[in-house]
């Protein structure tokens, strides 16, 4: 038996296996799924030839995650920046740009582009002691006291009923929550406001890149490394025991809450387990995505011509016009114009489709559980700031919130995020704790995204978890995991 078992193999479980199999460690990773990757899979979802991203698409965190930095990951795996990082159309023809150059968006976005740059740029002078604070939970004293004071009063301006009193005009406004609402959550609010921001400044530092050949390139990387180091990988695997992982002296499972606890079953006994176990009983999921992926004839027809080289689309309208849509979900309903978030692969990777095709990702909110296909809404608001939309889709595939947690489940009710982002959903992942990754079971460690730092590619739940483990049962520091 190994030394350490990992159960999941998301980005979180397999930066927990690199780092434990970089330490000398036998590890052994299960999946239950057929394939590796949970959340960064890339498949043939519709006809062969067409690359697909199942989960995530598009990487900010790619370039900036310390888990990744570490890892060397830019040497690794080809990441291809678009030369606007992500863009948001708006009525008779116009679009709000965010480009990697701070300069230029300000420059682009008219009388609105100082307040802009105001807001923006302490974030982006700052960037690593902002990532010191997002990447990390949040019950510590910052590396960065300055930079967690920029972030935190940059939120607080963004985050509540007062958002637009620095902004005269639409586009400024729509470009940050465009980013805002990739946390699932009623608009304003301060975690959307938050994320939103982080995202923005990794957009003017690193950028937004897009993995040649798909997210499924970030986790062959990662399985190649643990498997140069030793580990093993059994697929199709579900582990419903701790029984079955003995005698591993280890145990990080990248599982949400309820996995956990049927996993755990009679072991979390005594005060502390009984008080864990009610934590993870009380754990809640927010609301959920429907995805739709299509095969395009040729390049999406937007109106705005800069959108046509945006590797992130962000379609929603106006900042009010977002926020309504958000809102409607919040409320649990299904909005007749939704938000929909899309990502165009094509743009920087033409190998995803045969050639004269283009494949599309897109994605909108919508109610936890939900079974609605939502694909006419979609191609309806997309149709809106592209006239001709609809000429060039050639086949799509719906997948619905409740296909969403069938595929995976960590995403109860489609929740691809794996918790609540609001604020007690931030503090409490799924614990009150400096350490939440731990567990009262000796030897056993949560790293899914219901620990922080929350969703996303980052492998930093899984950095953090096994980082803990090494320290708590091997009595050892975490090894270097950059190439070798």
């Amino acid at each position: 038996m190994a030394d350490v078992a990992v159960v999941g193999s998301g980005p979180n479980g397999l930066a927990a296996a690199v780092v434990m199999a970089r330490a000398g460690l036998s590890v052994r990773v299960y999946e239950a799924a057929e394939a590796l990757g949970g959340g960064a899979r890339t498949a043939e979802l519709l006809e062969p030839g067409h690359l697909y991203d199942v989960c995530s698409a598009v990487h900010p965190m790619a370039l900036a995650s310390p888990f990744f930095r570490a890892f060397g990951l830019e040497q690794r795996v080809e990441l291809r920046l678009p030369e606007v990082q992500y863009g948001t159309p708006l009525d008779g023809g116009r679009a709000a740009l965010a480009y990697r150059s701070l300069e230029r968006t300000v420059a682009e976005l008219g009388a609105d582009g100082p307040a802009f740059g105001r807001l923006m740029r302490p974030l982006v002078e700052r960037v690593e002691g902002m990532l010191d604070v997002t990447q990390n939970q949040l019950l510590r004293v910052p590396r960065d006291p300055l930079a967690a004071l920029r972030l935190g009063l940059a939120t607080l301006s963004q985050g509540g009923p007062w958002w637009n009193r620095r902004f005269a005009g639409e586009e400024a406004p729509a470009l940050l929550t465009g980013a805002a609402a990739h946390a699932v959550g009623a608009l304003p609010s301060l975690v959307p406001a938050g994320a939103g921001l982080m995202l923005s400044t990794l957009a003017h530092v690193g950028g937004w890149p897009v993995p040649v050949g798909g997210s499924g390139a970030i986790v062959d990387a990662m399985v190649r490394d643990i498997e140069a180091h030793g580990g093993v990988f059994e697929t199709g695997v579900r582990v419903r025991s701790l029984d079955e992982l003995r005698p591993a002296r280890a145990v990080l499972l990248d599982v949400a809450p309820p996995e956990l606890l049927g996993i755990a079953g009679d072991a979390l006994e005594g005060a502390t387990g009984a008080r864990y176990r009610r934590a993870l009983e009380a754990f809640r999921f927010g609301n959920a995505a429907c995805k739709v992926d299509l095969i395009l004839s040729g390049p999406v027809p937007w109106a705005a011509p800069g959108l046509a080289a945006a590797g992130t689309v962000h379609v929603g309208g106006t900042r009010a016009e977002m926020a309504a849509a958000e809102n409607e979900v919040a409320a649990g309903r299904h909005p007749a114009k939704p938000y929909v978030l899309v990502a165009q692969p094509s743009v920087v990777d033409p190998g995803r489709a045969p050639a004269g095709r283009h494949i599309l990702w897109t994605y909108c909110h919508v109610p936890a559980g939900s079974t609605v296909d939502v694909s006419a809404a979609v191609t309806d608001r997309i149709e809106a700031f592209a006239p001709g939309f609809r000429d060039v889709v050639v086949d799509w595939k719906t997948t619905t919130a409740a296909g969403l947690a069938a595929y995976n489940p960590n995403y109860v009710g489609g929740d691809f995020g794996a918790g609540a982002m609001n604020v007690p959903g931030l503090l409490r992942r799924p614990v009150v704790s400096t350490v939440p990754w731990r567990t009262p079971l000796a030897g056993v460690y949560l790293c899914s995204s219901s620990t922080p730092p929350g969703p996303g590619v980052t492998g930093m739940a899984g950095f953090h978890a096994a980082r803990h483990a090494l320290k708590d049962v091997f009595g050892v520091k975490v090894p270097e995991l950059g190439p070798a």
